[in-house]
């Protein structure tokens, strides 16, 4: 199979032949049938290469993760919550047994050892489903790092905001604050200094409470022994709660759920009369010069926009005639669009009227994600008996808002 640098030379290669059928020619009525149809060809090559290295790089990070640390201080915490690192590995290796065979199949020491997951060493179970088949656990740390692992990348949002975790789901009071239309001033001899008052906002961040809805999984499976079903779990429930996090934290309303960083970002930029569709190279300047250099020289600085807004900004050239997305050819080095790296979040608008389309600016200074560490999952065995099967629900909680609405800006393509 290809490496991830032949597949990126093999991109650059399919690249710069596109470009130079569409130099050939002022327009693409100009183009022959057979140059348009090599060119069409090209293009293709470019995108299917441009999917087999995301491919690849996503299996280089997810296999370089060394999942016991992925969330900060989730081990301490577990080793404090059981009595001790020994105790917190027995507890995870109870949790394993108690997800693959239930309740009814536990030891006396593993009964025990589950019960140190919840407060004052109490078993606590949510109403209605206080049986010992469907009895809800706190997942161990390995597992939760590697669900939360899965999230993100099913999150571009979590790619790029600021994200924290906290140990409860209390409301969180959360400062904001632009002073970047302050200055300070000289001093003459003898003269009392002025003030100018900081101004401060806040934010409340929350905790919703986020299901993976349910997962039934075969009698065969949990048998057997050579099916790595933490792995297999994690992921299934991870995507799922990814995909709905990300969502909210994109185009959220705020009302029952997180303000999405798109929903109410300041307009930096609107398309000219026709542009319900369109964005133009002028577009993209204007876009990038509306947000403060204090945040586009914080080295954090991206686009972001739906894939199909990327599509059209690729076939956008500059005042010399070159193109304004420019492809990675080196590992580890994101594709650009005018020289600044951009993310693909599939949950922005398309583009058409009124919609803010593409958002440019530093997103970690922008928006704020709250994870609460406690992630806990039901088993049901009993309802789904007859069909030799379990039941999993995994719940996660978390909250995302807007933190400093200067720090990035909208293009907003025209009405009519």
């Amino acid at each position: 199979m290809p490496t991830l640098q032949a597949l990126l030379d093999q991109r650059a290669t399919a690249w710069n032949k596109a470009q130079e059928f569409q130099s050939r020619a002022t327009s693409e009525a100009d183009m022959s049938a057979e140059d348009r149809q090599a060119w069409d060809a090209a293009l293709a090559d470019v995108e299917r290469l441009g999917a087999d290295i995301e491919r690849e790089e996503r299996h280089a990070r997810l296999s370089n993760v060394d999942y016991s640390q992925v969330v900060a201080a989730t081990e301490e915490t577990d080793a404090e919550q059981h009595g001790g690192a020994d105790r917190a590995a027995a507890y995870a290796d109870a949790w394993r047994s108690w997800v693959r065979e239930g309740s009814t199949e536990l030891t006396s020491e593993e009964r025990a050892t589950l019960r140190t997951g919840w407060v004052d060493g109490k078993e606590l179970r949510a109403q209605g489903v206080a049986t010992g088949a469907a009895g809800g656990y706190t997942v161990p740390a390995p597992f939760r790092a590697q669900l939360i692992e899965t999230m993100k990348f099913y999150s571009s949002m979590r790619d790029v905001a600021e994200v924290i975790t906290t140990e409860t789901g209390a409301t969180l009071p959360w400062p904001t604050n632009d002073d970047t239309a302050n200055v300070g001033a000289i001093l003459s001899e003898n003269t009392q200094v002025t003030e100018q008052d900081v101004t401060i906002g806040t934010n409340d961040v929350g905790a919703y409470m986020y299901t993976s809805k349910l997962v039934r999984v075969s009698l065969q499976l949990l048998n057997d022994s050579a099916f790595n079903l933490d792995s297999w779990l994690a992921g299934v429930l991870g995507r799922r709660i990814g995909r709905a996090q990300n969502a909210h934290f994109t185009t959220g309303t705020g009302t029952a759920q997180p303000e999405g960083v798109q929903t109410n970002a300041v307009i930096g930029k609107t398309g000219g009369t026709g542009q319900t569709t369109s964005v133009t190279y002028d577009d993209f300047i204007d876009l990038i010069h509306s947000v403060d250099p204090a945040y586009r020289n914080s080295g954090r600085v991206g686009w972001m926009l739906h894939d199909a807004t990327l599509a059209n900004a690729r076939k956008l050239k500059d005042t010399q005639n070159r193109p304004l997305w420019e492809p990675s050819v080196q590992v580890g080095v994101p594709d650009g669009l005018l020289g600044y790296k951009y993310t693909v979040n599939q949950d922005m608008p398309v583009m058409a009227a009124n919609a803010r389309s593409v958002l440019f600016g530093d997103f970690f200074a922008g928006y704020l994600i709250r994870d609460v560490q406690d992630v806990q999952m039901l088993r049901l065995a009993e309802r789904y008996a007859d069909y030799l099967q379990v039941g999993f629900l995994a719940f996660a909680r978390t909250d995302g808002t807007p933190q400093d609405t200067a720090a990035y800006k909208a293009y907003r393509n025209s009405a009519t």
